[in-house]
């Protein structure tokens, strides 16, 4: 087991180390292959407004007429130690690990990541217990009863979840549920949870059940598939026959043989959402990684946008680590593999 952890752990830091040179090349080496210059990747630092004269300064400050494995090596460092800009004026230090400086705002990018990453996170963890609840226990319950009403009921509404995009189920909750009948908080409302429980929950109530409502559709319908595959396995003929409950057989040795999939899209699915719920949270304007990325790019600031693509793919990498060390409790077998 230990072995396995380690492997893991060293696939992880790899591909964490893969992730930074192609972050670092989809917005530094391809725009040079399509013609880009230093004069045009420095003018994604200063805004539109800049001069010419402005924008060749902040090219040579900023190293862009380097080679490519310099400028590279330059950013790499930042991340570990630190790294110095000379924006003009002065010459600011940003402390690592150090995701880029913003140049329009004068500061480092991390810190504000930091400060939306908590609405982001409450966004991402109270939609994932609702919609694997919700998901399982429906899926579960679906292959238990297959052809049934419940079963046909069940994976119709799966199916309008899936196939229903969150900007529009997002808005049509928000225009009913708050500014109608006024069960819910409005949009752009979010309390930290450190300030009042109470409040964070109720602000965040219908994000995350309008989240919960696409996600937990996948969960079902996949769910669904795998407990039919299974409940149809030797083993579990085998287990009736020891005269074990049914609840047990479903649970402990059914529900178990069907959790590898479900855990693999789970992995994908919370990093992702880790990294910034866009749709949903521009649909909820609620200010986390998502929205934040999204005023970057409107405002055309590199800098920023490049520090949320460096920390989803890190709550990528991290949640995958966690669900292969999650499938070694599921299924002994992956601690040989």
């Amino acid at each position: 087991m230990i072995t396995y952890i380690i492997r893991r752990l060293f696939a992880a830091v790899v591909l964490l180390f893969i992730v930074s040179m192609i972050t670092f090349a989809i917005f530094f080496v391809i725009p040079k292959l399509g013609g880009g210059t230093p004069e045009t990747l420095a003018s994604r630092y200063v805004g539109r407004a800049a001069t010419a004269e402005t924008v060749r300064l902040t090219a040579e400050r900023l190293g862009f007429y380097d080679p490519i494995l310099v400028q590279y090596g330059h950013w790499l460092k930042g991340i570990f130690v630190g790294a110095d800009y000379d924006y003009g004026p002065a010459v600011d230090h940003c402390p690592a690990p150090c995701l880029g400086y913003s140049f329009r705002t004068n500061q480092p990018v991390l810190p504000d990541l930091l400060d939306r990453l908590p609405v982001t996170l409450s966004l991402a963890s109270g939609a994932a217990v609702l919609w694997l609840l919700a998901g399982i226990s429906v899926g579960t319950l679906s292959a238990l009863r297959k052809g049934s009403v419940l079963d046909r009921m069940s994976m119709g509404v799966a199916l309008a979840g899936v196939s229903l995009p969150i900007f529009f189920t997002g808005l049509i909750s928000l225009a009913f549920f708050s500014y109608q009948l006024g069960w819910t908080a409005p949009g752009g409302s979010y309390t930290p949870i450190t300030e009042n429980i109470g409040d964070w929950a109720y602000a965040l109530l219908l994000p995350w059940i309008t989240l919960a409502f696409q996600f937990s559709a996948q969960y079902a319908r996949l769910t669904r598939a795998g407990m039919l595959e299974t409940m149809n396995e030797d083993f579990i003929r085998t287990a009736r026959a020891k005269g074990l409950v049914e609840r047990r057989v479903v649970v402990k040795h059914g529900l178990r043989g069907a959790l590898t999939p479900i855990l693999t899209i789970f992995g994908l699915d919370i990093g992702l959402l880790l990294g910034g719920a866009v749709l949903t949270e521009s649909a909820f304007s609620l200010k986390g990684l998502g929205q934040y990325a999204i005023d970057a790019i409107k405002n055309y600031d590199l800098p920023k946008v490049m520090g949320v693509t460096i920390m989803a793919a890190f709550f990528i990498v991290l949640a995958n680590l966690v669900v292969d060390l999650l499938y070694a409790v599921v299924d002994p077998r992956v601690r040989t593999a």
